[in-house]
């Protein structure tokens, strides 16, 4: 897309589409993960009540805290790379 906001082209969308898709499987990955670790020792376990319930809060609250930073992340550092590559002189068309 040029600067002005021409049109992109199927490539260009292609690999937003492709980069959309990254971000949310591995955010959700990774929040499964985190939510795992955090909650699953209160899922598995017989635990005091309180230790329960404090460790799944903590799982419900920082799972999805995690999902929308990596989301973020991975969009900010894929539209600074793709900047990059569309202001390098080999980029441009001769």
């Amino acid at each position: 897309m040029d600067e002005y906001g021409g049109r992109r082209t199927k490539a260009e969308q292609d690999a937003y589409t492709v980069e959309i898709g990254y971000a949310l499987c591995s955010a959700l990955f990774a929040a499964a993960v985190v939510f795992g670790a955090v909650a699953g020792p209160a899922l598995l376990f017989d635990l005091p009540q309180t230790v329960e319930v404090t460790l799944l809060r903590a799982g419900l609250a920082l799972a999805p805290v995690l999902f929308v930073a990596r989301v973020i992340s991975v969009l900010v550092r894929f539209r600074r790379t793709s900047k990059v590559a569309d202001t390098s002189p080999a980029s441009k068309p001769r």
